[in-house]
């Protein structure tokens, strides 16, 4: 499948630094690809931390299952990805798959099975053979050989993805730079709930699994749980943060209570660092044209401004309007009426940009079509909304509907 690249591409990428603790490798499986990595495993050294947040999708993939099963148990020594086949809807044989490959990476590290983790991704329904994958596993965990960068890393995970996608930050803690490096890939089947779309985080710094945890629940609401390319939640969405602890070796404390001082400054870190990468797998969205900005203000509540964001961000009329850069605001009062949270027509207000369009449940007296459909032509639109019954607010992301959107799904599987 040809792929148009995404307008928002980068030219290029950042250089993320290798990570004290975690050793990258990279293989072509041929599973599917021909020609290109698809396979991505990495080591870790003993007393890893590990969190994870997985779809809530009922239809998980067997992966998401078996990293459930083990995230709780807070120690990582490995993840292994795929990228061509998600091992999804694949029965008990894609339970067996998940443990063969599990048991392999075990194998080959001298480790416990339980501290293997797992992500696929592509087609649903094929089942997975786990040959071709551990057939690479003696040279992948051979430290020697293992040195893949990052971008290699984000590249190999890629399906229908147009361009890697990475983000890094360092933080001070108490004199010490601990770093962390981050990967995702998605383009489509991406909706809240776990908004295909897997991302991993690696740091050095050394935190405790609970803060861990704690941190990646509470900012997965406004990075991966804050966008949507098609309001399809995929079989196999995983987002998992590993933390190798090594900076402790230069001084820097343990993270282990939420009363510590350096909590809130990696905390500020990791939700800026995910709140990019979900923003870049919205801009990579199967066929779009336009990255879209929503944001409602004075609704009753937080939970009630994300639902009205969410229903403007998923709409097909939205969307496509979008895409013919048509300032058609009144899709937007559909979606606001439709969100089944409290709104008053005669309160409402709506801007595209700065331009405020409508005004106390009307056009606005100022409106002007032609500024409001040149501020369309632009390839990044802010929505914003004001309900004025309350103090709630929210802002999600997401981007318009194209054609290019059908073909590339009309021809996935061909």
């Amino acid at each position: 499948m040809d792929l148009k690249p995404s307008p928002f591409a980068p030219d290029d990428y950042p250089e993320l630094e290798s990570i004290d603790g975690f050793r990258l490798g990279v293989a072509a499986t041929g599973v599917k690809y021909k020609g290109r990595d698809d396979l991505l495993v990495v080591s870790m050294d003993e007393g890893t931390s590990v969190a994870g947040v997985f779809t809530k999708s009922k239809c998980p993939s067997a992966p998401v299952d078996w990293c459930k099963r083990h995230a709780g148990n807070g120690s990582a020594r490995a993840l292994v990805i795929n990228a061509s086949n998600a091992n999804a809807f694949t029965g008990s044989a894609g339970d067996a798959t998940t443990l063969a490959t599990a048991d392999a990476a075990a194998k080959a590290l001298g480790v416990q099975s339980s501290e293997i983790f797992l992500a696929s991704t592509g087609v649903i329904g094929e089942p997975l053979d786990p040959a071709p994958i551990v057939a690479h596993f003696d040279a992948l965990f051979d430290e020697t050989k293992t040195d893949a960068s990052y971008l290699d890393a984000a590249r190999a995970i890629m399906t229908t993805d147009t361009f890697p996608k990475m983000a890094t930050a360092t933080v001070d803690i108490d004199g010490i730079d601990v770093t962390l490096c981050g990967i995702a890939k998605g383009s489509g089947m991406i909706a809240p709930d776990m908004a295909t779309m897997l991302s991993f985080v690696f740091t050095d710094a050394p935190i405790a699994p609970g803060m861990l945890q704690h941190m990646l629940s509470t900012h997965v609401e406004t990075s991966f749980n804050a966008i949507t390319v098609d309001s399809d939640t995929s079989t196999s969405d995983t987002l998992m943060v590993f933390a190798s602890g090594a900076a402790s070796k230069r001084g820097c404390p343990e993270i282990s209570r939420i009363t510590d001082p350096q909590l809130s400054l990696f905390s500020e870190a990791l939700a800026a660092l995910l709140k990019d990468l979900a923003q870049m797998v919205v801009k990579d969205g199967e066929g779009l044209s336009k990255f879209l900005s929503i944001t409602v203000n004075g609704a009753a509540n937080d939970a009630a401004a994300k639902r009205i964001a969410l229903s403007i961000a998923n709409s097909p009329l939205v969307k496509t309007a979008a895409a013919g850069e048509d300032a058609n605001w009144g899709r937007v009062v559909m979606a606001v009426g439709k969100a089944g949270e409290a709104a008053d027509r005669d309160r409402l207000s709506i801007w595209f940009g700065p331009m405020r369009l409508a005004v106390n449940g009307q056009r606005d007296p100022d409106y002007s079509e032609a500024a409001a459909s040149a501020y369309m032509k632009n390839p990044e639109i802010e929505i914003t909304v004001d309900l004025s019954m309350g103090d709630g607010t929210a802002t999600v992301w997401s981007c318009d509907l194209t054609h290019g959107y059908i073909s590339i799904n009309g021809d996935y599987r061909s």
